[in-house]
């Protein structure tokens, strides 16, 4: 689950973190009355679930009322790569001397969370990321102790050479380590995390992302949920059972088991073709999956080829078969179809397709290269 910068922000005052004043806006009415308390310069900041805003122009400084509202203007309605700005974030200006970056993360490799910092913050992180990894250090944190003091002031120290400063960024990285604990976050970061001429540290923009797995103890984090329509069908997938994954292919995919899915998905990938979506129906025998997972497959605007691979153990073909036909009774779709079962009563399975009248081929392989071939039909 992914939130807003306004929200995070918000978490992070409720942790100590120091963040700028700001006021959200949801029009240009909205930030005229929020300037006529406000002095001095100000940044106009888009607020959508995509990185990138400044570089698109959803950031720009306002040093006058007049220049915040030509700014909101500008920025309310603003397509940001496919998402449209609806709100956005008001916030005192900071005169910056020094921009870092510091952010937590959930790291498989060393299985703990790692704090990652580097003394070149700011919108260019992803390009030192790509091409200088060197200058963003990394430390894993062991969970049974957290982040000790002076493990917390060596990083700051890293960051800043100066023991004053190192002391101040030690407290807010302990408090960040803090809060992404306690909330369940996968990500934590600020960037950038900036110095003053005056010597102080402000937290000035901020992101994080949430464990879906883990809301049912967050509340306060779930209401923060602005679902976009392919969320949406995420969770109510969910709801039903089925663990589905939006992605940017045109081949619909529905699978019973995430490796087999992932195989199909790399499958699609090897003969030239690009999957929709990972959908993995599970080990149930129950049809109505088969029908709710169709609808999902159909809904999508996207697909226009359907690739189902079921191999049979706990879930019988016969009984995905079934669904399979309910499905398109019910849907009325003239979306074109590749089955591939095989397993756990393949034969009745593939004689009930057959009756319809629906393709169906023996290998893997075959399928992928047959969804393709139907994809790209359908394209042309």
């Amino acid at each position: 689950m992914k939130i807003h910068e306004y929200q995070a922000k918000e978490i992070f005052k409720k942790y100590g973190l120091p963040v700028p004043n700001d006021v959200l806006c949801h029009s240009v009415e909205e930030v005229e009355k929020a300037m006529a308390k406000k002095e001095g310069m100000v940044v106009v900041k888009a607020q959508v679930l995509v990185g990138g805003r400044g570089k698109a122009g959803g950031v720009k400084l306002a040093k006058t009322k007049q220049e915040a509202l030509d700014a909101a203007s500008q920025i309310l309605g603003m397509d940001i790569k496919g998402l449209t700005v609806e709100k956005i974030l008001l916030a005192d200006a900071v005169d910056i001397e020094k921009e870092f970056y510091v952010g937590l993360i959930n790291d498989r490799n060393t299985k703990s969370v790692t704090l990652m910092a580097s003394a070149e913050g700011g919108v260019e992180i992803e390009e030192v990321a790509k091409n200088t990894p060197e200058l963003i250090h990394k430390f894993p944190i062991d969970p049974l102790t957290g982040l000790l003091d002076f493990q917390a002031r060596e990083i700051g120290m890293q960051l800043f050479g100066d023991v004053k400063l190192a002391r101040k960024a030690a407290d807010m990285l302990q408090k960040l380590y803090t809060l992404f604990v306690e909330t369940d976050a996968t990500i934590a970061e600020i960037n950038p995390l900036v110095l003053t001429p005056d010597k102080k540290i402000w937290a000035i923009d901020g992101k994080m992302n949430f464990d879906d797995n883990a809301l049912y103890r967050q509340p306060e984090i779930e209401a923060m949920r602005e679902a976009d329509e392919d969320e949406l069908k995420e969770i109510d997938a969910h709801e039903k059972g089925l663990s589905y994954v939006k992605l940017d292919g045109n081949i619909g995919c529905m699978v019973n088991g995430a490796g087999l899915a992932m195989a199909t998905m790399d499958m699609i990938k090897l003969y030239g073709g690009e999957p929709a979506n990972f959908l993995d129906i599970g080990g149930s025998s129950n049809p109505q999956k088969v029908v709710d997972a169709m609808n999902i497959l159909i809904s999508d605007k996207n697909v226009n080829a359907v690739m189902i691979n079921i191999f049979g153990g706990i879930t019988r073909c016969d009984d995905v078969a079934r669904g399979l036909i309910e499905a398109l009774d019910t849907i009325k779709s003239d979306m074109p179809i590749v089955v591939r079962l095989s397993g756990t009563n393949a034969d009745e399975g593939l004689a009930l397709l057959k009756d319809k009248g629906l393709p169906t081929v023996q290998t893997m392989s075959e399928a992928a290269q047959k969804a393709i071939e139907l994809s790209r039909v359908q394209e042309s």
